[in-house]
This record gives C-alpha cells, structure tokens and sequence, in this order.
C-alpha cells in the first residue's frame, strides 16, 4: 500500500521507526477512505529537496511541510508525497508536540489531497479539516487544530 522512500536519513533518527508510522496511517485512512486502496509512494526529505520540488511545480521558491502529487491515470497507483524534515521538526517544535504525531498529521493530510480533498476554500477546509482529525483521533493522535495550554496563553 505505502513504499516508503528516505533520502534524509535524519528521519530515521528524528522518527525512529518510520516504516511503522508510515503504514498505520495508510491503514487507519483506508477505513475512512476506502478510496485510498492502491500504492502510494512517501518521501521522507530535506528542506532542500522540497524546495526544489515546490519551485519545480508550485513556483514556490522556499521549502514547506508536505507535497502531495495525485497520479492522474487509471492505475493502483494514488501518487506521492513529500515531507521535509526540518521544517516538519520546526513546526512540531512550535506546537509542542511530537515530530511523530506532527508527521502522521502530514501524511493523513497528503493521502486526503491525493484523492481529491483540498483546503482552497472555507467549506473545503472545514470538510477535509475535520475527516483529518478523524482519522487522527483513531491513530491516538490529538487534534492539530485545537491549540494547546501554551499556545492559548502566549495568545492572550
């Protein structure tokens, strides 16, 4: 279901057991999303890598969290994603939260873009938004759009 690709192998110290990771949350989306069954390839990167990849098809010249590429033919294959390990490691750091937890939310948000789910709107957001947390919540994994304690108080 999930072939796993680590060109940063700073994932594997960050996320020791990433191939583990990787296929619990393609199990637990394709109880919510049977539309998922098929390959789907992940790339676990380097800011630098998905820099390039996101200036090569998103004309984004900076590196960003996920990259999602749905497979447009009729083939088992969905498509593939992308994560880059820094800036994932930054942000889970922001939150407060573990690079795990941050990475499973990354890869349940990929595999829901690549079978047609987006955020371009409110409506979209909210919809693909809550099938995340969903899906997150059967992984043990809190919801990553609810602010924590320190992030309420550094608000106020």
């Amino acid at each position: 279901m999930i072939e796993l690709v680590i060109e940063d192998e700073g994932w594997r110290e960050a996320v020791p057991d990433t191939e583990r990771l990787a296929q619990k949350c393609a199990d637990m989306a394709i109880k919510f999303e049977p539309d998922l069954q098929g390959e789907i390839a992940l790339l676990l990167t380097s800011d630098t890598a998905i820099e390039k990849l996101n200036a090569s098809f998103r004309a984004q010249q900076k590196p960003t969290n996920v990259l999602s590429f749905p497979c447009d033919d009729e083939s088992d294959f969905i498509g593939d994603i992308a994560l880059a390990r820094e800036t994932c490691l930054r942000e889970a750091m922001d939150r407060k939260i573990s690079l795990e937890d941050h990475a499973a939310h990354l890869i349940i948000h990929g595999m829901l873009h690549l079978i047609g789910y987006d955020h371009q709107n409110d409506d979209e957001a909210e919809k693909m938004e809550a099938r995340e947390v969903e899906i997150l919540e059967s992984l043990g994994v809190s919801n990553p759009y609810a602010l924590n304690e320190d992030q309420i108080a550094e608000a106020n």
